[in-house]
């Protein structure tokens, strides 16, 4: 696979820039319309969610099928510790702390019975903003389980589902209908995505040409209200993914925003936390009135919530509270090799 390597540590710099683009646009997603219910009314901001809708997710999840085919063969054992087990213990132990913030309000509306309740919901039904890391074991399962059948077969009844729209009201099966051609395409197609990447930093004038083209049909097609139809939701979610491949190569020859490249290597750490800093700032901003422009409280709650998140990290990770961050040896399925820990990311 070919891509700008950092020479600390063989990553990507493409797919981190991609990964940190994608989870502030998840943060800035959350934080606006947060906001925006809080408030009443919406703000500026709402506009760029609503822009980034058709491609944020599907961008993540694409992302996270690109390395599949490195691990995909080994044996059950190790890919259940590293593809299911490893997200599974993040799952359960972040679902708890958010839990345990919202449970007092929740036991005043539900009784503390509804509060038990709901913690065992959550295992079978994601909780708050965590379903993207419950879900991810689910593709991973699925897609070991499937992998001598065809591709173009796999890749197809993807596609129907995500056409199908499906709405059961249950998250698993909904978002699995949704995300699941985005993740299988990001591991079919990786070697292509990963050739896309390089030709755009070859001739990164015409990478800024396709993204200005891009940028004006996916704004079309959300503001005259077709991009949530049949078929065209799947076009500009693919597409979409693919734009942001196209931005992130750039980025990394620029080498102008390694603050988000720093957030694309701690994605999971600002996925986890964010939700602590950005439900207090925003709480705090309202009520004390101290900025009253709608759009402008987005922008500063969407900051708190990955600069907080980050600094939980930083904090935490070396203090006995690291076991929210890194994974315990005794909560793996194969001995660990050093070191001891198994970092989120």
């Amino acid at each position: 696979m070919q891509g700008t390597a950092s020479a600390k540590d063989g990553r990507v710099d493409w797919v981190d820039y991609a990964k940190g683009f994608c989870i502030v646009m998840v943060v800035t997603m959350h934080s606006t319309l947060g906001v925006e219910a809080a408030a009443g009314h919406e703000g500026w901001m709402h506009y760029l969610v609503s822009f980034a809708r058709p491609f944020r997710m599907p961008d993540f999840f694409m992302i996270s099928g690109l390395f599949l085919a490195n691990v995909i063969d080994r044996s059950w054992r190790t890919y259940l510790d590293r593809k299911v087990v490893h997200f599974a213990y993040f799952y359960l132990v972040w679902m708890t702390i958010q839990l345990a913030f919202k449970a007092p309000g929740l036991a005043a509306e539900h009784g503390v019975a509804g509060v038990v309740q709901l913690y065992f919901l959550s295992l079978i039904d994601p909780f708050g903003t965590l379903w993207f890391i419950y879900l991810l074991p689910v593709f991973f399962v699925f897609i070991k389980l499937t992998r001598r059948i065809p591709a173009p077969i796999i890749w197809l009844f993807g596609a129907a589902l995500e056409i199908s729209h499906l709405d059961t009201g249950w998250m698993v099966p909904d978002e699995f209908a949704a995300r699941f051609i985005y993740v299988y395409s990001g591991y079919v197609f990786a070697p292509y995505l990963f050739s896309l990447a390089k030709s755009v930093q070859q001739t990164p004038l015409r990478g800024v040409a396709i993204l200005l083209t891009w940028g004006f049909v996916n704004g079309y097609a959300v503001f005259a209200g077709y991009s949530q139809l049949p078929f065209i939701s799947l076009v500009l979610g693919l597409v979409g993914a693919a734009a942001v491949i196209h931005f992130a190569a750039l980025l990394s020859l620029m080498r102008a925003c390694d603050p988000l490249r720093y957030c694309g290597e701690h994605s999971i750490v600002i996925y986890l936390a964010f939700f602590l800093p950005m439900a207090a700032t925003r709480m705090l901003l309202l009520r004390t009135h101290f900025v009253t422009d709608i759009g402008t409280i987005s922008v500063l709650v969407t900051a708190v919530g990955v600069i907080g998140s980050l600094c939980m990290y930083w904090t935490m990770r070396s203090s006995p509270l690291g076991f929210l961050y890194e994974r315990p040896q005794f909560f793996r399925l194969e001995p660990k090799r050093v070191p001891a820990l198994q970092p989120a990311e």
